[in-house]
């Protein structure tokens, strides 16, 4: 297959926050993931310093927290301080001993050099207690809350940017659900109530591919909004976690910007596609695993809703298939970089995630290297690019480093059997290596002990208009250019 790319028109300049990352207490990713204090792994903070280590070495640009589902239940205050007590988590129906908050997440942003992404409670809580959160994190030293920081050992503000109201507070699922009509009023005063503490914020707000409830949240709070939150998964696995195949999961791929699409078009008919951008801050290709918890008739022993969570933690759910998607998915957030601007992979340890850990050490899952793969690799300005002679098995995006004599190539292949070729078309000299990932099957994975995924590499000398690679099997490749 051809490809083509024009060095000299750039698409969009794409933002280093569309591949984020989200942290939720949910099972062990919080405790007994990125934070367990007691461990010989851990630092003085309790935090795992060789978690710390992999997220640095995929320069997480931001980090959205505390969920999820379990945001709409949360009351931040009971989470800071001396004194905390332990509470029930109403959304996932364990107990929050309430010893990692904010002030500890704020330490993990700090330390592995990320913006920090607050989601607030819309469910339970209300205008005031969402504002009382900014006040604690971002004034110096007026009122209650930002006195009550200092007090708490933290006299600097810490200045978090990025906040969203809610999480997905139309669904049945979600304590305090809202509807379409109730939706647009609260994130209104919210947002008021959120500014007023501090104007330099910027806000997003739970929306989703629905007209009525996107209506309302934009007649209603556009004005005052920054970003619009989405979210998305396509193996719906909650009750199940019967992971689809390798070729079903590779149908997910063949429109898997139709979230996109809509909400592009929704905002340009209201005339703010210059004013609010898309923040993609949850998605996955597999949906958690969490059985009898978001149903009607819920489960009523540990047995039946908790215990299988540690399903989760099979490693050999997390394939090429997680690996491929994923590559698909962020080319698409490449090619409308001029529209979103944030994502949010989630999360980013344990459940579906691509962080793994246990007592002694992590396990760097399939969707890790992908990330390693288009944060160390690939340049900030996409690319003018199309396809001749289009392979529908090839998925690629055309990337150029700012400033530099270096381009790079994303190009998937998502044939589960066969090598496919792509000859890239692009007017530019240097030398040209290709780095990669695939696995001796689709179905290869990592796991303790095991490592089936791992980033490979091969130079090719000079590079020539027209060159042509071979991409391996179910396999994620970067091309990249540079001149001497």
């Amino acid at each position: 297959m051809r490809f083509k790319a024009d060095s000299n028109r750039v698409r969009a300049v794409r933002d280093e926050k569309i591949f984020g990352h989200f942290i939720e207490h949910f099972h062990r990713q919080i405790y007994g993931g990125v934070y367990d204090p007691g461990n010989s792994l851990s630092d003085k903070d309790g935090l795992r310093e060789d978690v710390l280590e992999a997220m640095r070495n995929i320069h997480v640009p931001i980090l959205r927290w505390p969920g999820g589902c379990f945001v709409s239940s949360y009351n931040w205050k009971k989470g800071v301080g001396e004194n905390r007590v332990p509470v029930f988590d109403k959304a996932w129906r364990v107990e929050e001993p309430n010893t990692f908050g904010t002030d500890e997440y704020i330490a993990l942003c700090r330390k592995i050099g990320c913006e920090p992404y607050i989601c607030t409670n819309a469910g339970t809580a209300n205008a005031e207690e969402m504002s009382d959160w900014v006040e604690y994190c971002n004034l110096s030293d007026e009122g209650e809350w930002a006195r009550l920081r200092a007090l708490n050992g933290h006299p600097s503000a810490y200045r978090v940017r990025y906040w969203s109201i809610g999480n997905e507070n139309y669904g049945h699922w979600e304590i305090g659900a809202k509807t379409a009509e109730e939706w647009g009023p609260l994130v209104r005063e919210s947002a008021k109530m959120m500014k007023h503490v501090d104007p330099s914020i910027e806000l997003s707000a739970a929306a989703l591919t629905d007209v009525d409830w996107n209506v309302s949240l934009l007649k209603y709070a556009g004005k005052y909004l920054d970003w619009i939150s989405i979210h998305e998964y396509w193996d719906h696995l909650a009750e199940t976690n019967a992971c689809s195949p390798y070729d079903k999961v590779m149908e997910y791929t063949e429109d898997v910007g139709h979230s996109i699409r809509k909400i592009r078009g929704l905002l340009e008919a209201f005339g703010l596609e210059k004013n609010i951008r898309i923040a993609f801050d949850e998605w996955n290709v597999r949906g958690w695993y969490h059985p009898n918890v978001h149903t009607i008739r819920q489960g009523l022993t540990k047995e039946e809703y908790l215990y299988p969570r540690d399903r989760n933690d099979d490693n050999s759910l997390y394939t090429m298939a997680d690996a491929v998607f994923s590559a698909c998915f962020l080319n698409e957030l490449l090619r409308n970089a001029d529209i979103v601007g944030m994502a949010a992979f989630a999360p980013i340890v344990n459940t579906r995630g691509c962080i793994f850990t246990y007592d002694k050490g992590i396990v760097l899952r399939s969707t890790y290297h992908v990330f390693d793969l288009y944060t160390n690799r690939l340049g900030e300005e996409v690319l003018d690019a199309w396809y001749p002679d289009p392979d529908p098995a090839i998925d690629a995006v055309a990337t150029a480093f700012s400033g530099k004599k270096r381009w790079a190539v994303a190009a998937v292949n998502k044939d589960s059997s066969s090598m496919r070729k792509i000859a890239v078309d692009l007017d530019v000299v240097g030398d040209v290596k290709m780095a990669w990932i695939s696995g001796s099957s689709p179905d290869s994975f990592n796991d303790i002990g095991r490592n089936d995924v791992k980033i490979m590499e091969k130079g090719y000398g000079r590079f020539s208009k027209g060159m042509e690679f071979s991409l391996p099997a179910h396999s994620v490749c970067i091309i990249e250019i540079a001149e001497r």
